[in-house]
């Protein structure tokens, strides 16, 4: 299998992970021409995807879902609350008759030689959902966008090869920073978005000797920094009960302006 981050951040997520014969985008948050632009790196034409995996249906996972489901007829997988949420909301423009095909969380269906599921995630939206995909080979897991994490979403992150996970905002960043009262609450909330801190505790329970590289992403533009993100999570990593240490792994930032190396797991 193969993961590319074409972009990740608060402003702005599209991931791609395939295998030779099947690409699949999770989320469609930036331009349809950096879309483009990104599977074309990795030698795809978007009419080549297999399909789009959305998450929910918060403008920077959905802003280029209608221009991609216009130009090239994909088929946009999502729980029926955020199909729901993004016909009845102007974020995406108009999608196509036909092309949603609706999921249920912790039900598992394929899309050619890959194997998904979707994870229930705690979010303030319609119907979220983290994706869990693999085939016989390899298994890799994106889990951004939730406000906490508790015994079943640690069980949905363990074996894998390969983890995209979110590290959002530094809470002291976020507590001094400009941001109106409510939404410090939103994002601090069960239903908001993980921390540096609590991204690294989470890592630290499901770590195994398999994975191969872990990204951080989602990543706040106004309350976070890349080097305070790595080093956040490599000492909650470093102070933990695992037997590992963050030395022992590939941990890299998933940027929001450009796409990332490309990890074959």
């Amino acid at each position: 299998m193969r993961f590319c981050s074409i972009a990740s951040g608060s402003s702005g997520n599209c991931i791609y992970m395939g295998t030779d014969n099947t690409h699949l985008i999770i989320d469609a948050g930036i331009s349809g021409k950096r879309i483009k632009n990104g599977l074309n790196e990795l030698g795809i034409e978007p009419d080549e995807l297999s399909g789009i995996l959305v998450t929910h249906e918060h403008t920077d996972h959905i802003s280029g879902l209608g221009v991609m489901a216009r130009r090239y007829g994909i088929p946009i997988y999502t729980t029926e609350g955020t199909r729901e949420a993004i016909l009845t909301s102007s974020k995406a423009g108009k999608i196509p008759d036909g092309l949603f095909v609706d999921v249920k969380e912790d039900e598992h269906f394929t899309i050619g030689d890959l194997n998904i599921k979707p994870v229930r995630i705690s979010h303030d939206a319609a119907q979220p959902v983290a994706y869990r995909i693999g085939n016989n080979k390899s298994c890799g897991a994106v889990m951004t966008d939730l406000g906490y994490y508790d015994d079943y979403i640690i069980k949905q992150l363990k074996g894998l090869d390969f983890l995209l996970l979110e590290a959002n905002h530094d809470i002291r960043m976020l507590e001094t920073g400009s941001y109106p009262y409510e939404l410090k609450q939103r994002i601090l909330g069960k239903k908001g978005h993980l921390s540096n801190e609590n991204a690294g505790r989470l890592l630290s329970q499901v770590l195994n000797d398999n994975i191969k590289e872990i990204y951080l992403g989602h990543l706040s533009q106004e309350n976070n920094y890349e080097d305070l993100a790595y080093e956040t999570v490599r000492l909650e990593v470093d102070m933990s009960d695992t037997p590992y240490k963050a030395k022992d792994f590939k941990i890299r930032i998933a940027s929001r302006f450009e796409p990332s190396k490309v990890v074959n797991f």
